[in-house]
């Protein structure tokens, strides 16, 4: 049933992908251009970005195997704690020449105290090895990024954060934890801190797939009806972004905002005319993480 699920949930997003690129619109996304605070510059110290050894002994996802990395910043001290910043989709995340270049966006902030010192682990979602040359692995991601619960902030917690911690001074403030993605990457990162907001505060959300995947539609409900928690909490969409069978994602993510507006939430809502693509966000990552981090003090 999820190998089904995760393939539906493919197809859709490949169909409604091709549906628009098979059209005559403009080219939304062409608008959204990465300034000087996502490129390298002169005299700005670089952090590390560092590949390590593929996460295979997961307790909460038994059987996943997935790859995973860690930027230290030049700034770095090992005898202060420094912030933490988790991103989904790791890959995307980490790369220099991608939408987000997170690496070099971090370089330039902290060098202009725009943000704390802060770690970065950047984690794919996990797959399934195939069982036979025959048989294709299975990913996992739409189960671990979409699902409601506690399932995945556990992974964070138990599996991957204790690696993290033995090599690097981490703050055990949850205002100094902050988690993002893009997508269901995104959902994910605000189901992360929605359930474990005594382990992370900030949520940066892309693109967020808050619509009935698995049942992430439920969240501007929730949000309202539910004792305010201490979140503050950075979502970006397009009204270009997607709409097919699970829903419609510019108005999920409207009534995402409503609903943090009307619960008094500390939120930012940037919405503009994109669609489901890193553009928009890489182009405002900096203003995104400026807003985030812009009151923090260790």
């Amino acid at each position: 049933m999820k190998t089904i699920l995760a393939s539906l949930l493919f197809l859709s997003l490949v169909l409604s992908s091709r549906a628009a690129a098979n059209t005559n619109e403009p080219d939304w996304n062409a608008q959204y251009k990465l300034g000087p605070a996502s490129m390298p510059q002169d005299g700005v110290p670089r952090g590390e970005v560092i590949k390590m050894p593929p996460f295979t002994n997961s307790v909460i996802y038994p059987g996943t195997v997935r790859d995973w990395w860690i930027y230290v910043p030049k700034q770095y001290n090992a005898n202060k704690a420094a912030c933490l910043m988790v991103f989904q989709d790791g890959a995307s995340y980490s790369r220099s020449n991608g939408d987000y270049r997170v690496p070099i966006v971090f370089d330039n902030l902290i060098a202009k105290n725009e943000m704390p010192v802060t770690v970065g682990v950047f984690v794919n979602p996990g797959e399934v090895p195939a069982a036979s040359a025959e048989q294709r692995s299975r990913r996992n991601r739409s189960f671990e990024y979409d699902s409601l619960g506690d399932l995945y902030a556990k992974f964070l917690i138990q599996d991957v954060l204790p690696k993290v911690t033995k090599k690097y001074n981490i703050t055990k403030d949850p205002e100094g934890r902050a988690i993002g993605g893009a997508s269901s990457g995104g959902i994910c990162a605000f189901t992360v801190a929605w359930e474990r907001p005594d382990e992370f505060r900030k949520v940066l959300s892309h693109i967020g797939s808050f619509t009935n995947i698995r049942g992430g539609h439920h969240y501007p409900a929730l949000i309202r009806k539910t004792e305010k928690k201490p979140l503050r909490v950075f979502l970006q969409d397009g009204s270009h972004d997607l709409d097919n069978l699970h829903g419609n994602w510019p108005l999920a993510n409207q009534q995402m905002a409503a609903a943090l507006k009307f619960a008094g939430y500390d939120y930012q809502f940037v919405f503009g005319e994109g669609s489901h693509s890193g553009k928009h966000g890489g182009a405002i990552l900096p203003e995104s993480l400026r807003w985030l981090w812009r009151d923090y003090k260790p």
